[in-house]
């Protein structure tokens, strides 16, 4: 997270303040960029899998954030807003490389695996890999809920408000995700 002169984190009325000034607004974004960067990239990542589409991802994300955040009313807290904008733009990929049927993770689980492999960017251990391989077969919103519980530890209410579904459809969906990780990891280990 970035810090500000005072050596606290950058806090959200302070990009927020900065972003309503003309005199102050890019380098309110430039804060907004770097405070957010990591955490949205490692959220995107985690839906798209390769490095290459999540930095695309990530910056059609900020495009979005830039032409929008004007509008942003303080609702919900920026973070819940910029992970809303984020996991869209993952979804919209996501379902625009379907389309075109080029490698969509649901009909070709095996060309995912194996280009997560390949990633130069990707350093995780054999069992992080099977976790990987687990979550990739997993449905889109399955995916998405269990990305965000499991490695953004997001409360359920916070995710209703990013998804825009309700509380019990997400526990129900992480329910059924975690279900299938743990089907995937006996039958690995019946192999």
């Amino acid at each position: 997270m970035q810090v500000t002169a005072s050596n606290k984190p950058a806090s959200d009325d302070h990009i927020l303040k900065l972003l309503r000034s003309d005199k102050t607004f890019e380098r309110g974004f430039r804060l907004l960029i770097s405070t957010y960067k990591e955490r949205l990239y490692w959220h995107i990542r985690r839906m798209v899998m390769v490095h290459e589409d999540a930095d695309d991802v990530l910056q059609n994300t900020f495009i979005k954030v830039y032409r929008g955040v004007l509008q942003f009313e303080g609702k919900s807290k920026l973070y819940t807003w910029l992970y809303r904008i984020a996991t869209n733009e993952s979804i919209t990929f996501l379902q625009s490389r379907a389309r075109r049927g080029s490698n969509s993770i649901d009909s070709n689980d095996e060309i995912w695996a194996s280009r997560l492999k390949a990633d130069s960017w990707f350093d995780g251990d054999a069992l992080q890999q099977q976790l990987r391989d687990a979550i990739a077969q997993l449905p889109e919103k399955q995916r998405v809920v269990f990305n965000l519980r499991y490695y953004e530890e997001m409360p359920y209410e916070e995710m209703s408000t990013i998804l825009e579904t309700s509380v019990g459809a997400l526990k129900a969906s992480f329910h059924h995700a975690a279900k299938k990780i743990e089907h995937f990891f006996r039958e690995a280990d019946h192999l």
